[in-house]
């Protein structure tokens, strides 16, 4: 069983109430647009980090981090990226992997929207946890928190940090 940390969108900004809803996970995930290296060596500091860079991130995340993340955890095959879409709507950088060998459980961030949906074409079930970060049109600064365990994702629950002001 594992516990996942789930953010996007920080965009140089950790919130340290992220200390206590991810204090029981046992990895963070972050889906882009960290922003700067600071955010992601306290994310490292704190719990073991997957992460991909986003669009806004500079050359010092891009020579540490890959655009697209795929591996396995808990027998669940995942598949991490910043811009990714969402069921009926993918991107075109990633569309073609995930129709033809779709993950189990695709994330992605660029949004700011916070979006979980199940594709029963694919079978599979998408993650967009919003924005944690200040900056952006979003409101409401959003992270998740689920447990993969033998092949099933359970236990969603999503966080609300208030306004992005």
């Amino acid at each position: 069983m594992q516990r996942i940390g789930l953010l996007s969108d920080t965009h140089a900004y950790f919130d340290p109430k992220l200390y206590d809803f991810f204090k029981e996970v046992d990895q963070i995930w972050h889906a882009g647009d960290i922003g700067s290296e600071e955010v992601l060596n306290l994310m490292e500091a704190f719990k073991p980090v997957r992460a991909v860079f986003g669009n806004i991130d500079g050359a010092e995340l891009r020579r540490r981090l890959k655009e697209h993340l795929r591996f396995t955890c808990e027998e669940v095959d995942v598949l991490l990226t910043h811009i990714g879409g969402y069921p009926g709507k993918y991107a075109p950088p990633i569309k073609r992997e995930i129709y033809s060998k779709p993950p189990k459980l695709f994330i992605c961030g660029h949004s700011h929207i916070l979006k979980v949906m199940n594709d029963s074409a694919l079978n599979l079930l998408h993650i967009n946890p919003g924005a944690a970060g200040k900056y952006g049109f979003h409101t409401i600064r959003t992270a998740v928190r689920f447990t993969l365990e033998n092949g099933t994702i359970k236990d969603l629950e999503v966080f609300e940090m208030g306004n992005s002001l």
